[in-house]
């Protein structure tokens, strides 16, 4: 379809930085489909997809780190946008439809029993009870009676905790004794620890939703004094929205844009892949990003901080050799120094040389060359699958028949194909969102990370609202196609570094409690 919005329409669109030429291609989007990704072979340690790195191999990156770092500007990169009610999904369901018997809590409601049998577990239980105390209701009363839709409520209902509608990042996760942390609090306490500037600085980024601003700046307000001085830092905080020039037209199953009760265009946030604006507006030398949810207490931190000033060393180290690289290249390398590169690009760096490139000639070998390694690099941590949902490390070719390493979705595979999805099954390991990042160029001068997006690279999903059928599109996910063209190394790292928080009851897991 052509899109010829009415002047409301081209209003809303001067509003949100968006151009007619913007929403076509995403309607041509939403009518031809995304193509899927495909796979070559899934990136394993055993053909050097993935690194493993030895004892000697972690002590000498670790020193890089400390050594290479210095006098860099260290930032912290935290996607922390949306509610958190996903985590309450189970409580939401139990809620609407618990008849006030327990005869059958085991059988209807596994999750929601364990969640009220270790309620006095939660980090949130405190504040729980003192929340209904301003009611003059005993929590501990409600519970013996088995009122338990009643104490739901005040957890997640606005007018009480509203734990339904905060950011995880503002939700009590662990408890130390009398003191309990947000994800907000642990990321802070994560920074001290491993992004610390030689100036003391800790420089810390959160994207977020505009309803929730408020809230981080009252809980910033509130801790930062005590975590300067309890870690002799000084704490440099700042938030950020998506950008509504990356927000997508909705449309229903027709491709037809849907409009509201008031005949506006409906548009949607573009989803983390929108977050590489984001990204590019930060000016630093060094950027570490990790979820919001993926936090420990104190007692397991070590494996984490351990692992993150590792994957730095590995990084600083590949930019310095990249670098040196580039330099050689400018100066009119012979066919020897050539030939040297091209081993090192394609045995340090896993990235594949056009065929025939040896019999070109020296000045198109430096072009090439060039072009592959003048880009942001990242190094990302690996985790052993386990069957978590979400994207893996993958060798892919894409549509010029390049070869890459990526993360890919299983969302971005055509699992039809029974060659696709056997290499899907074969993956070994888990992306768990632990990346280190140069975006810095050997001049000195920042790239524009926009330019190294693969556009084709996004997803299409649909949802019921009423008798309606929404469909909804995501631009590609930051660590997937909005990162497709840096130069990517997978490293492996142990699980103990990935302890997401996807329900409320995976704060139960020995690793979210008291050591």
């Amino acid at each position: 379809m052509v899109f010829n919005p009415n002047e409301q329409g081209l209003e809303q669109l001067k509003s949100l930085g968006l151009t007619i030429e913007q929403v076509q291609a995403q309607l041509d989007h939403f009518k031809e489909g995304f193509p899927k990704t495909h796979l070559d072979a899934p990136a394993t340690l055993e053909n050097g997809g993935i690194r493993s790195l030895s004892a000697t191999d972690m002590v000498r990156y670790k020193r890089l780190y400390s050594t290479l770092a210095k006098d860099k500007k260290i930032l912290k990169f935290v996607p922390a946008s949306g509610a958190a009610s996903r985590m309450f999904k189970d409580l939401y369901t139990f809620s609407s439809t618990y008849l006030g018997t327990t005869d059958t809590l085991d059988q209807d409601f596994p999750s929601v029993k364990e969640f009220l049998e270790h309620i006095r577990t939660f980090a949130f239980y405190d504040d729980l009870k003192a929340s209904m105390a301003k009611s003059e209701l005993d929590l501990e009363e409600y519970m013996q009676r088995g009122d338990y839709t009643t104490v739901i409520n005040y957890l997640l209902s606005d007018k009480y905790l509203s734990y339904g509608s905060l950011p995880k990042a503002l939700l009590k996760f662990h408890r130390y004794g009398a003191i309990q942390r947000t994800p907000l609090e642990e990321h802070i306490v994560e920074g001290a620890l491993y992004a610390r500037n030689t100036n003391g600085d800790v420089n810390l980024h959160f994207t977020i939703s505009p309803e929730h601003r408020l809230g981080f700046r009252r809980k910033i307000a509130e801790v930062k004094h005590y975590y300067e001085t309890t870690f002799g830092i000084r704490l440099n905080i700042k938030l950020s929205e998506q950008k509504h020039y990356t927000d997508i037209i909705a449309v229903d199953e027709q491709n037809q844009p849907i409009r509201d009760d008031d005949g506006r265009l409906v548009f949607r946030p573009g989803g983390h892949g929108a977050l590489i604006e984001n990204l590019n507006e930060q000016r630093a030398d060094l950027i570490f990003i990790k979820n919001i949810d993926n936090v420990v207490p104190d007692w397991m931190k070590p494996d984490t901080v351990d692992y993150k000033q590792i994957l730095a060393g590995l990084l600083l180290d590949t930019q310095k050799k990249v670098f040196a690289m580039l330099r050689a290249l400018d100066s009119r390398p012979d066919s020897a120094e050539l030939r040297k590169i091209e081993r090192a690009v394609t045995r340090d760096l896993c990235i594949t040389l056009p065929d025939g490139i040896a019999k070109m000639p020296d000045s198109q070998r430096v072009t090439i060359l060039h072009s592959l390694l003048n880009r942001p690099i990242r190094v990302c941590g690996m985790v052993k699958n386990l069957g978590e949902p979400g994207g893996g490390p993958f060798f892919t070719i894409d549509t010029q028949g390049r070869r890459s390493l990526q993360i890919v979705e299983t969302a971005q595979i055509n699992r039809r194909d029974p060659q696709q999805d056997s290499l899907l099954q074969a993956a070994t390991h888990f992306n768990p969102v632990d990346l280190v990042c140069c975006t810095k160029d050997y001049h000195g001068r920042y790239f524009d990370l926009r330019n190294y997006v693969d556009p084709n690279t996004g997803f299409i999903s649909k949802k019921s609202k009423g008798s309606v059928t929404v469909k909804s599109q995501e631009l590609p996910g930051l660590w997937n196609g909005a990162m497709a063209h840096w130069i990517t190394l997978f490293v492996e790292v142990p699980v103990s570094t990935f302890n997401p928080v996807k329900t409320v009851n995976d704060l139960l897991r020995k690793e979210h409690l008291e050591g």
